[in-house]
């Protein structure tokens, strides 16, 4: 049985989703930021639209910071399975050629991990700036608010 498809799959298939997943997380990251910088705190009507305007895409780079190890892990389970059935093909064993295909299929792993960490780290920046918005927002409407002669609560 021909497995260089499964070499091409793990390689390309497994670890170009990781890839293209890291490429994703880094635009919205940059789409996010220059989002929050021009973004003119005074034209939110109410604190839910402020809320979904600044919530946007956070979601989708959550979800690529959980799953992106899952990604990396069944690449490496891929991997790991088809050193196995190499290793079963043949006659000798060959500690070379096991400890390299070990190590290769451990670095779609360690690539998961990679985009995982990026992710987690832009969502809580993207997160956080987010919060600080919304804080100016009711910071200013008090403001606003005391400054009409009306109390707040």
């Amino acid at each position: 049985m021909n497995t260089n498809w499964l070499d091409w799959a793990i390689d390309y298939g497994v670890i170009g989703i990781l890839g293209v997943l890291s490429v994703l997380v880094i635009g919205i990251a940059i789409e996010r930021t220059l989002y929050y910088r021009r973004y003119d705190i005074a034209t939110a009507t109410d604190l839910d639209s402020l809320k979904l305007a600044l919530s946007d895409h956070l979601t989708f780079i959550s979800a690529v910071a959980s799953n992106a190890p899952y990604l990396g892990l069944l690449g490496t389970v891929f991997g790991i399975m088809l050193t196995f059935y190499k290793m079963g093909q043949g006659n000798a064993i060959d500690a070379m050629q096991i400890m390299t295909g070990l190590a290769l299929a451990l670095k779609a792993t360690a690539v998961g991990l990679l985009v995982a960490l990026v992710a987690v780290a832009v969502h809580h920046a993207l997160a956080r700036r987010a919060d600080v918005l919304e804080l100016r927002w009711k910071i200013a409407r008090n403001t606003t608010t005391n400054s009409a002669g009306q109390e707040t609560a």
